[in-house]
């Protein structure tokens, strides 16, 4: 079991932990550590239970933040997961079949109704520019 020496808020500690924990040893001390530094750069006196306990409450803070938002997204994922369900188990909407002649092969194409209605508001708005510009032409 190796020991490892870490430093907190400016003050050594010998740890020990268990072989190919060090990595994360160091990673959870330098997470302590910099909560402990915003104590120190603070300019407040404490003795080093009392650091230790306050930079260990900041991190609890953040951890608990951070499961909250966890929580929050988990329910989002799992509300969006369902309206996908609810959305691809859907019955495909009835086609509108526009027929046309391609090479003398009659060719059946499915247009989407909003597609349609868009098509349709396009030709109104055209005919009304053609209607336009025949009465400026003419005057």
């Amino acid at each position: 079991m190796p020991d490892v020496t870490i430093e907190i808020g400016g003050r050594a500690f010998t740890v020990a932990c268990q072989d190919g924990e060090e990595g994360y040893l160091n990673a959870a001390a330098e997470m302590l550590n910099r909560e402990a530094q915003t104590l120190v750069a603070s300019g407040s006196r404490l003795t080093q239970d009392r650091m230790l306990l306050m930079a260990g409450l900041m991190l609890a803070d953040k951890a608990i933040s951070a499961e909250e938002e966890l929580r929050t997204m988990d329910r989002r994922l799992a509300q969006q997961t369902t309206l996908l369900d609810e959305l691809q188990a859907r019955p495909e909407p009835e086609p509108v079949e526009i027929i046309k002649e391609v090479e003398k092969e009659v060719v059946k194409e499915v247009v989407p109704d909003a597609a349609l209605s868009r098509l349709t508001d396009l030709a109104d708005r055209a005919e009304k520019l053609a209607s336009d510009v025949a009465e400026w032409a003419s005057a």
